[in-house]
């Protein structure tokens, strides 16, 4: 004879996996409002789409996220923000050359962040910021702050072990960014085009930033062009 049917099991078997898909929903409804945030832009993007998505209603939404501002937020925690306790943690113990460092960070980055769909919010931040306020005001505080400050304590760390000649770490900042501002930008922009030719390939592009950014343009030896050895060191005396 068949086994009798325990519904007390039944029963609890729904609630399990009731209770599994609830706890799952924040965080599908962050990839959801990623992929869209990005696709269309923070303005565009509309709750309800999000909600769609993620396969709830735009209530069960509201539940989780207070409104559209505190849902690109927490995007931005889950992807970006959150992972400066961890990259901090990692200078602390890097046992390598400053240079070696400079390469890890920049590699790293681009597995982490550049090639995934968070860089995305780096192109819509820069083109939306001056819509938003508040939330520009968030992004600089949560990211380019923190980001800024883990940038220079690198090339501060190269000055003090001799491996990098003194400049102004502050400002040295940029020029580490810049190639990979350049690269997020290209990625979501004309990264998606078919042209072979033109194609940006990540991996040789960070290698060659890496290089110019640790060599120079200049043969060893030659001597700068004029005026550009005085600006130097005005600038390293700052």
């Amino acid at each position: 004879m068949p086994s009798p049917i325990n519904f007390c099991e039944i029963a609890a078997t729904v609630r399990a996996k009731r209770e599994r898909r609830k706890d799952a929903r924040p965080g599908e409804l962050l990839d959801a409002a990623l992929e869209l945030f990005v696709e269309k832009g923070f303005a565009a993007t509309r709750a309800e789409e999000v909600a769609k998505r993620a396969g709830v209603s735009k209530g069960t939404l509201f539940l989780y996220f207070s409104s559209k501002e505190e849902l690109f937020k927490a995007v931005v925690r889950e992807n970006l923000s959150g992972q400066f306790t961890e990259w901090n943690a990692m200078f602390d113990c890097f046992p390598g050359t400053t240079p070696e460092m400079l390469k890890f960070c920049m590699h790293s980055w681009w597995e982490r962040i550049g090639s995934t769909k968070a860089s995305g919010i780096t192109k819509l931040m820069m083109s939306e910021a001056g819509n938003f306020p508040e939330l520009a005001e968030f992004y600089k505080a949560e990211v380019i702050r923190p980001g800024n400050l883990l940038i220079q304590r690198l090339i501060q760390r190269g000055i003090d072990r001799g491996e990098f000649r003194p400049i102004d770490a502050q400002k040295a900042v940029y020029v580490v960014l810049a190639p990979l501002l350049f690269l997020a930008l290209w990625t979501h922009s004309f990264g998606s085009l078919d042209d072979a030719c033109d194609q940006l390939r990540p991996d040789e592009f960070l290698a060659t930033q890496l290089d110019t950014l640790l060599n120079g343009l200049c043969v060893p030896g030659a001597k700068p062009a004029p005026g550009v050895a005085a600006q130097g060191i005005m600038a390293a005396s700052r």
